[in-house]
């Protein structure tokens, strides 16, 4: 699927080990503008540095800090985002982590934490049946770049053309994990796999998602 906005998906490899399931790279491999990066020292990678140092880009992160601008607000739009100009790509990255994590990520690269900084507020609850969330304002990574995208559509900085493709995948493979637990001692292990994401997403098995 089609975006203006470029989702840069950041992960420290060691919380990728971590993980029961994967709704980030569930992500990319349904948004063709967007990536994954796993590193630890963000500001310093050659990648993240390319994307921030373009001039074409206008690069924000995610992150709830005191001057965060509320992209779920219904008074939201293009004017708030200090210095845009409409020729300017949007590149979002957003930390896929717990928010403890995330914020040791940001404090950790200051550069990535002098960026526009972008906080959103859930317009509905976790969609979450196989894991309880921590809090009743925390999303899945998916959820959470699903209503990214609803509230750019709505301040017309991007366009969201099919709505239900990212959470009719998040269910499929929730159902996949269901079944699996029934005849399977140790579920997570298809499941987590990339085989076992594009199968229970309708994607097909050659699908890749390069950064």
């Amino acid at each position: 699927m089609a975006t203006r906005c470029r989702v840069v998906l950041l992960m420290h490899p060691h919380e990728f080990k971590k993980r029961k399931s994967n709704t980030g790279i569930l992500t990319c491999l349904h948004l063709a503008n967007s990536e994954y990066i796993f590193a630890m020292d963000m500001d310093n990678h050659p990648r993240v540095r390319s994307l921030i140092d373009d001039p074409a880009n206008y690069c924000l992160v995610l992150y709830p800090g005191p001057a965060a601008i509320d992209i779920s607000a219904t008074d939201f739009t293009a004017s708030q985002l200090p210095g845009f100009n409409p020729e300017r790509r949007l590149v979002l990255f957003l930390v896929d982590a717990t928010w403890s994590l995330a914020h040791k990520l940001l404090r950790d690269n200051p550069r990535l934490k002098e960026l526009t900084q972008l906080r959103l507020t859930p317009l509905e609850p976790s969609r979450y049946r196989i894991k309880r969330q921590p809090k009743p304002f925390c999303l899945s990574t998916l959820e959470t770049v699903h209503e990214i995208l609803l509230a750019f559509e709505r301040a017309g900085l991007d366009s969201y053309p099919d709505k239900q493709r990212l959470l009719a995948s998040f269910h499929a493979m929730q159902d996949l994990q269901i079944r699996a637990a029934a005849v399977c001692r140790n579920p997570r292990r298809n499941s987590r796999s990339p085989a076992g994401l594009k199968a229970a997403t309708g994607l097909p098995a050659d699908a890749t998602r390069e950064g």
